[in-house]
């Protein structure tokens, strides 16, 4: 999988929790997936339909209520879901769950697995404002799952951000190169 994916993917905060659920074998109709998730219909059906639009999900032929559709997802996100059941694995907790809902949160970890500096997770994470990759780092370091630790021998000192513990696990199940 590319950054650019997994961007796209985690724009809507209930598409991870979807192909999670899914991956886990919940039925692919809405009502027993929206249950399931605890999210609102209404952004649940955005993320649901958000999941269509990217390929990942496609309404099964045939079977479910042309108001009450059935899904299945396709192999691009058989391929997803696999790594979505692996971060819901590990963000279990309330607050973890809270956290990899937010927009930004798994793109940085995915690019965080080496220590680097905020201007190259810029770089890397291209859509990105300075406030929203700012944000996002201070809620993963409060939560334990990035490191930030300043290089003082350089002037001016350099904060260098990796991550660890859970944000680890999340890294590595992404596994992106590098």
């Amino acid at each position: 999988m590319d950054i650019e994916t997994l961007v796209k993917v985690t724009s809507r905060a209930w598409s991870l929790k979807i192909l999670e659920l899914m991956h886990d074998g919940v039925s692919a109709r809405q009502a027993p997936l929206l249950a399931a998730s605890g999210a609102s219909r209404t952004a649940f059906v955005q993320s649901l339909s958000h999941l269509e639009g990217l390929g990942l999900l496609e309404r099964n032929p045939g079977h479910g209520h042309p108001l009450r559709p059935e899904f299945r997802l396709t192999p691009a996100g058989q391929a997803l879901a696999c790594i979505a059941h692996c971060i819901g694995g590990v963000a279990e907790d309330t607050e973890g769950a809270f956290l990899v809902r937010k927009t930004w949160t798994v793109p940085v970890l995915a690019v965080a697995s080496k220590p680097k500096v905020f201007s190259q997770l810029k770089r890397e994470l291209t859509p990105i404002t300075d406030r929203a990759l700012s944000k996002s780092l201070r809620d993963l370091v409060s939560q334990n799952w990035i490191e930030r630790s300043v290089n003082v021998e350089l002037h001016p000192p350099r904060p260098y951000y990796q991550v660890v513990n859970e944000g680890a696990q999340i890294s590595h199940a992404i596994g992106l190169p590098g």
